[in-house]
């Protein structure tokens, strides 16, 4: 049999690269189902129900107060995504990926579906049009209150979203404390650091270290708890405020961790001026974030860009330049980048 050296059709070849194309859109358009599904498990607890061991959808669904029929379609779904297996007896079993579901695993991940594909999000998203046209807050379009305040009075919704901040930054405490040399140092300030996870790290990496946590009374109670169960009551202490109006003096460093980037200029501005005047004049500034890079790759700074668009009201993420020139306005002296082993950046400044 002859074989041809003719090139390839062209007209056969773009229709597979067409084909390729359309495959991996219809994908990425719905991926949004894929999430609504894992936040229905989520909200279900099944793989807290599945924890001793397989059940059939019909054991599941009383449990769970489901309709079988419908929850054994989502289990069958979500199970050719690894968060299951299913038996030719049609029992559920979790896999190692679904185990990552339940309540009390490591990393909080059921509480990060339970942020990002709850309702409160999912809401906001749903306005993300009016964003992009208008550049406002999708939030407030579909709640008529920011974020914060939307979740300030809702225990619940405040615990989910302070767990989630720590399944999303869960490598950074550790990367943080591994990167940044705190000889020398005697106190740390952490501003805005919610439940404690970050600064409670940095003390038991550094045991010459004090430890200051400062946040809203809505997070005091939780951040007293995690200083406790890690035992360093003797060594941090909680004090409620808000950064806008104030800052604890004393510290010889100043933590904001992904404070920043939930805000405009303006209301950065307003908190950095507090830090710079409870460092009086010395100091460490040592803020947490990921830097947007330059170029059309992925990174995960710009897909916490799109949410800070639609969640806070001017909030966004930064890169390196915009940082400098940021603590420039408010007083500060850019000094240097730190890289760690996480996506984010340590970056230091000092009162200029």
């Amino acid at each position: 049999m002859a074989v041809s050296n003719l090139p390839p059709d062209p007209d056969s070849l773009s229709l597979a690269q067409a084909s390729v194309r359309n495959a991996q859109i219809v994908r990425m358009s719905g991926a949004h189902l894929i999430a609504q599904a894992l936040y229905v498990l989520a909200e279900l607890q099944i793989a807290d129900h599945l924890k001793d061991g397989p059940l059939r959808a019909e054991e599941l669904a009383e449990r769970a107060g489901a309709h079988a029929p419908a929850l054994y379609r989502l289990l069958r779904t979500t199970a050719g995504y690894g968060y299951f297996t299913e038996d030719s007896e049609r029992r559920f079993t979790l896999t190692a990926l679904g185990t990552a579901l339940q309540s009390d695993a490591p990393g909080h991940m059921r509480s990060w579906i339970m942020f990002i594909a709850g309702p409160t999000v999912w809401g906001a998203f749903g306005e993300l049009l009016h964003s992009v046209r208008t550049g406002e807050e999708a939030m407030m379009k579909a709640y008529g209150l920011s974020f914060f305040d939307f979740v300030e009075h809702r225990p619940e919704q405040t615990r989910h979203f302070n767990e989630a901040m720590v399944a999303v930054h869960g490598t950074e405490p550790g990367a943080f404390a591994a990167a940044y040399d705190f000889t020398g140092l005697r106190k740390v300030v952490d501003v805005g650091g919610g439940t404690g996870n970050l600064l409670t790290h940095l003390l038991l990496a550094n045991p010459h270290l004090q430890g200051v946590l400062y946040d809203r009374p809505d997070v005091a109670g939780d951040a007293r708890r995690e200083i406790e169960k890690k035992g360093l009551a003797e060594r941090c202490e909680m004090i409620e405020g808000s950064f806008f109006d104030s800052v604890p003096m004393g510290g010889d460093a100043y933590v904001l961790s992904h404070v920043l980037h939930d805000w405009d200029d303006g209301n950065c501005l307003k908190i950095l001026a507090q830090v710079h005047k409870a460092m009086q004049g010395r100091g460490k500034l040592l803020v947490l974030e990921e830097l947007i890079p330059p170029g059309n790759n992925q990174h995960p700074a710009k897909f916490a860009d799109l949410l800070m668009l639609a969640i806070t009201n001017g909030g966004r993420e930064r890169g390196e330049k915009e940082y400098a020139e940021l603590f420039a306005r408010a007083g500060f002296r850019f000094a240097r980048v730190l890289a760690t082993r996480s996506p984010s950046c340590i970056i230091e400044a000092e009162v200029a």
